[in-house]
Formats: C-alpha cells, sequence, structure tokens
C-alpha cells in the first residue's frame, strides 16, 4: 500500500529529524498531526482483521453466557462468529506485515517526539517549582516579619498567644498551599510521560513492553514515595534485615561458623515448612479479623494419629483404652493415605466447631478456637496419657521427610530437604483460592466489612466456614508432615499458634481484617524461623528467644494499628 509506505518513511524522517532538534514546538501527542494519520491507517489495517477477531471472541463468550438463547440459537451463532472469525484471519494476516512495519515505525517517532516533549515539559515544570520554592520562602520572611511587628506591638499575654497561634496557621496555610502547587507541576510531568506509554501500547494495539511498563512503575513509585510512610510499610523489616545482617557478621568472630551457609538455608527452609502450612491456615482466619489459639493442638492431633499408623510394628501408646494396634499389615500406601486422611478430617472437623459457633452466633474466634484448643488438649493428654506414640516407619520418613543429596561443595555435603516440596505447593494452592477464585474476593470482602459484604449478596456464614474449612485442611497437612519430623506426643506443636499467627502479622496480614497477602504470610513464616534459627546458631539462651519474638510481635501489631487509624 502506498499510502502506507508514505506514512512510515514520513514517520522514519521526522523521527531523526527530531533527534538532531534541540526542541519541538508540539507540546502534546495530540496536536502531532502525523500521529494521527498513523492511527487512522492503522484502524483501517485492524478493523476487519485483529479488531474484528477480539470482538467476535467476545461475542461469542457472551453467547455462551446468554441464557436467553436456547441451544439451536447458541450454536447457530457461535458458528457464525466462528466462519466470520475465519475471515478476519485472512484479512489479518494480509495485513499483519504492513501493520507491523507502520506500527514500529510510528513507535520509533512517538518515542522520539515524547523524549522532546518530555525535556520541555521537565524543563518548564522544575522552573515554577523553583519559583515556587522561592515565593513561599519570601511569603515566609514576610509573614515572620510581620508576626514580630505585632508580638512587638502586643500590649497583653493573650495578644501575644494570639499572634503566635496566627503565625503558625499562616505559615502552615503558606506551606501547604505552595505543595499543592508543587505537586500540581509533578503531575504534569508524570502526565506526560504516561501519555508516552499509552500512545505507544495504543500504536502496539494494546500489546505492552516491560522496559516502559518497568520505566513507568518506577517514575511512579518515585512520585508516591513518602519517606515517613515508607519507613512505617517498611520499618519492621528493615529492622529484621539490620538483625541479620549483624547476626552474619557476628556468627564467624564468636567461632560459631557461616550462617550464610547453603546447608543453613535450607535447614532454615525446613524447619519454615510445616509451619508454612499452620501460616497459611491461620491467615484465613486473621482475613477475617479473627485468630486461631487452636493451631498448636490442631498439630498434635494429626501428628499423633498420624505417628500411630505409620509406627513401624505395634503401637506402644493407648488411645482411650483401645489399643494397642498394629498397622503394619497394611500396604504402605494404604497406611499413609489413611494417616493423612484422618488428619485432615480430625482437623477440619475441630474446625468446623469452632467456626460454625463464630459464624453462626458471631462468637470471636480468638474464644471459639480457645475452646477447642482445651477440647483437643483434654483429649489427647486423657486418651494417650501424654506418651509419646514412638517414631514412624524409617523407609517412609527418608521418603517423605528425608533429603535428597546434591553433592558436595566446598567441601560441605549439600542435601536438599523433601518437605519443602508439599510446602511450596501448598504456597500456590492458597495463593489460588485467595487471588484466582470468588471465594477469595468473599474473604477479604467479609474481613474488610461484613456487613457490607452480606448487603451486597455475599454469604458471611458459609463464606467464614468456609476459611475455617481451609485452615482445616492446611493444619491436617501440616500435622501429617509434622510426625516426619519428631516423636509425636500430645504436647507437640507446642506454642506453634503464636508463631503462625506472628509470622502473618509480621508478613502484612492486619489484625484489622481485609488486608493481606498469601505471599507476606510465607515471607512471615520465613523470617520467623530465620529469626529463631540465627538466636540459636549464635547460641543465645533459648528463654531469651521469646523476649525477641515478643518485641517483634508487640511492634508488628502496633505499626499495623498505626497504618489502619492513619487509613481512618
Amino acid at each position: 500500500m502506498e499510502h502506507i509506505q508514505n506514512l512510515i518513511d514520513l514517520a522514519s524522517k521526522r523521527a531523526q529529524e527530531l533527534g538532531a532538534a534541540d526542541s519541538t514546538s508540539i507540546q502534546s501527542l495530540e496536536e502531532d498531526t502525523l500521529l494521527a494519520d498513523i492511527h487512522k491507517a492503522l484502524e483501517s489495517l485492524r478493523c476487519e482483521g485483529v479488531n474484528k477477531i477480539l470482538q467476535l471472541r467476545q461475542n461469542i463468550a457472551s453467547a455462551k453466557k446468554n441464557k436467553m438463547l436456547s441451544a439451536e440459537e447458541r450454536s447457530a451463532h457461535i458458528a457464525q462468529y466462528q466462519a466470520e472469525i475465519e475471515k478476519a484471519r485472512i484479512i489479518a494476516r494480509q495485513n499483519q506485515a504492513d501493520d507491523a512495519a507502520l506500527s514500529k515505525a510510528a513507535v520509533s517517532y512517538a518515542n522520539a517526539l515524547s523524549a522532546k516533549i518530555i525535556k520541555s515539559t521537565d524543563c518548564i515544570q522544575n522552573e515554577k517549582i523553583l519559583k515556587l520554592k522561592s515565593e513561599y520562602k519570601e511569603r515566609s520572611a514576610q509573614i515572620k516579619a510581620d508576626a514580630q511587628k505585632r508580638l512587638a506591638a502586643a500590649k497583653s499575654e493573650h495578644e501575644k498567644e494570639t499572634v503566635s497561634y496566627e503565625l503558625k496557621t499562616s505559615l502552615f496555610d503558606a506551606k501547604n498551599h505552595t505543595q499543592t502547587e508543587i505537586d500540581k507541576c509533578n503531575d504534569v510531568k508524570r502526565q506526560v510521560f504516561t501519555d508516552h506509554i499509552q500512545e505507544n501500547r495504543q500504536l502496539r494495539n494494546g500489546r505492552t513492553n516491560f522496559a516502559e511498563d518497568t520505566e513507568l512503575k518506577l517514575k511512579n513509585y518515585a512520585y508516591n514515595f513518602k519517606p515517613a510512610k515508607f519507613f512505617l510499610d517498611n520499618g519492621l523489616y528493615l529492622a529484621i534485615v539490620v538483625f541479620f545482617i549483624v547476626c552474619i557478621i557476628i556468627a564467624p568472630i564468636s567461632g560459631n561458623g557461616n550462617l550464610l551457609s547453603l546447608p543453613n538455608i535450607f535447614t532454615i527452609l525446613e524447619q519454615a515448612s510445616t509451619r508454612m502450612f499452620y501460616a497459611l491456615g491461620v491467615a484465613g482466619l486473621i482475613l477475617l479479623a479473627g485468630t486461631d489459639l487452636s493451631v498448636g493442638r490442631m498439630v498434635a492431633l494429626g501428628a499423633v494419629i498420624t505417628g500411630l499408623i505409620l509406627h513401624p510394628g505395634q503401637n506402644i501408646v493407648t488411645f482411650f483404652g483401645l489399643g494397642p494396634w498394629d498397622f503394619t499389615a497394611m500396604p504402605m500406601a494404604a497406611r499413609m493415605i489413611m494417616a493423612l486422611f484422618l488428619a485432615i478430617a480430625l482437623c477440619t472437623l475441630f474446625c468446623v466447631f469452632a467456626g460454625f459457633f463464630s459464624a453462626k452466633f458471631k462468637i470471636h474466634p480468638f474464644i471459639s478456637t480457645l475452646s477447642t484448643q482445651l477440647i483437643i488438649y483434654g483429649l489427647l493428654f486423657f486418651g494417650t496419657s501424654g506418651t509419646p506414640v514412638g517414631s514412624i516407619d524409617s523407609d517412609i520418613k527418608d521418603l517423605i521427610g528425608g533429603r535428597w543429596i546434591l553433592g558436595v561443595f566446598n567441601g560441605e555435603l549439600i542435601t536438599f530437604p523433601k518437605l519443602i516440596i508439599p510446602a511450596a505447593i501448598a504456597i500456590v494452592a492458597a495463593w489460588f483460592i485467595w487471588n484466582k477464585t470468588t471465594f477469595g474476593k468473599n474473604m477479604y470482602a467479609v474481613g474488610g466489612n461484613s456487613e457490607a459484604a452480606s448487603v451486597s449478596g455475599i454469604s458471611v456464614f458459609w463464606t467464614t466456614l468456609g476459611v475455617f474449612i481451609m485452615a482445616g485442611i492446611f493444619y491436617g497437612c501440616g500435622a501429617f508432615l509434622e510426625a516426619f519430623k519428631a516423636n509425636a506426643s500430645a504436647g507437640t506443636g507446642q506454642g506453634y499458634e503464636m508463631d503462625a499467627i506472628a509470622a502473618c502479622v509480621v508478613g502484612g496480614i492486619s489484625f484489622n481484617g481485609g488486608i493481606g497477602k498469601i505471599g507476606g504470610a510465607a515471607i512471615g513464616v520465613i523470617i520467623f524461623t530465620s529469626l529463631t534459627y540465627c538466636l540459636t546458631f549464635l547460641g543465645i539462651d533459648t528463654n531469651l528467644q521469646f523476649v525477641f519474638k515478643g518485641l517483634i510481635i508487640i511492634a508488628a501489631v502496633a505499626l499495623d494499628s498505626i497504618k489502619y487509624l492513619k487509613r481512618k
């Protein structure tokens, strides 16, 4: 097409001219007539091709959802749309080369033109900002001078207080006015760059560019960056990072070895793997502005059941006077399935028990899960007399909870813990539920404002109960894996609920409800596990470790409360 080629040549020529020029008289992309002509040409190339294909696909999706159509009508419509799509594909292929060449030349020209416009705009707005700052200094000096005269003429303390108050008010108003005008100048600069990115996306027919998107995000972040907000949001993490750096430096000096080694990192991840399940479970309850005090007892329940079933030979423990049992006659696969099923089923059953009272009678989860904790605690200790169930079968323990040998590096045998794999799968599953399902969206809605969620048609009862069920499934899976780490007993998991709750809060899941991400909970678990490991590695007394944990918890909750108050 001759017209298309002329536009390509003209765009290339203009781009070269702009590259050699110092500036341009054009102040916005909308003023440029060449870009307007290119947009018209691209629209004509895409109208009956790629754009029509997109529209027809939307028509097909709408037809599939349209309940007013009969099956025959729906099939007829879809068949017609698909036939039109095939015709549009032929046109799209015919115009593909011209489209690509023109859009490429147009983007190059738009980049050159935008560079000049951005430079010109930044220069103009920066001059305005300097002028505003200068005027603010002059205005402040004048306000202070006037106030000094009035103070000198004041005849009473009341007049002096009035002048001082008016001085502060005038200075505040002057500063606020100046900052507002400066923000407007910065808005203009940011908008010009945003227009540049949007223009390129339109020329590419909606396709994004990684480099442009990254630059836009960085500029937006720099524009919105406020030191006070940054330290409020990240102060705790910065303090923890500093703590870890200090530990890494101190460890070799104190003779404890290199803390930041691959074996130590894998050990931290292994210790965090089972606790990840508990944090993922309790995270949903915290998102609903609740909590769960029964996590530790859930761990003990599932681990004891798993230990009883997977114990090699006859058990040494009786349960409520029944047993001891010997499950070795069953195939190992069946025993594993049975142990996992019972661990999940029992944990879910008790979670449903607590969840029902919270969802139905609006009892705070603190109370309902405290009750569940006491019930499980009593049942386990009464049923087993507190006797450990013993180790599980060594073969299955190595299969699930063992390590893969990676090799020898720098004289050290490196092994990879197998428990990391199910923990990673759990994170992905939880992330999918939270972010890609209607249930996940309902969780955020109920946690943010349960009354508003109810008015909008969301079942608060079933959403709340669903979160408890999800928590029970995660607890059961984690408790099953916990049995592969140590001999299970009624005391297994003591204090795990505090670690799980603390990990979620450190990870940014707000106790005020409706705020948080599953990735934050996962990072919180790793941070908390690393903290404990570092302190142990340095030989810090276990009792003192509780002090560090307590300080982190209160700091995290305090920062969360401050942010919540600021939002209100």
